[in-house]
């Protein structure tokens, strides 16, 4: 079953955090991962999702929770979207960026198989 899939990164590149939805296509807002992104704040680098029914750019509600966390945190992450075959992260700087598939983190794989997507595979 697919389902999106989020994950939080820290600055050493490790995984905090991850929860799924129960849907393909909306990961709704969680208390527990609300919490968990204040009890990471000094350690958070990213936060990925996957949009296993969709396409590789940020909703509109996506853009909104971004713009919660970064005004919450007072700084600006890096947020990533993933799906079964590509990467686009938005960058702290503002700008959006297709991450190649030979410079995907090491988490992108478990990202997607977590979310029920193989790599390569049309979604």
């Amino acid at each position: 079953m697919k389902v999106e899939v989020c994950f939080l990164i820290g600055t050493d590149g490790m995984l905090l955090w991850a929860d799924q939805s129960a849907s393909p296509y909306a990961l709704p807002d969680s208390r527990a991962r609300w919490e968990a992104i204040w009890r990471h704040r000094d350690h958070l680098a990213e936060i990925a999702h996957t949009h296993p029914a969709g396409t590789a750019a940020f909703s509109a509600e996506d853009e909104s929770t971004m713009a919660a966390i970064d005004a919450a945190l007072g700084r600006h992450l890096t947020y990533a979207v993933v799906t079964a075959t590509a990467m686009v992260r938005r960058l702290p700087c503002g700008s959006d960026e297709r991450t190649a598939p030979e410079d995907e983190p090491w988490w992108a794989g478990p990202l997607r198989a977590e979310s029920g997507i193989r790599e390569g595979a049309r979604s």
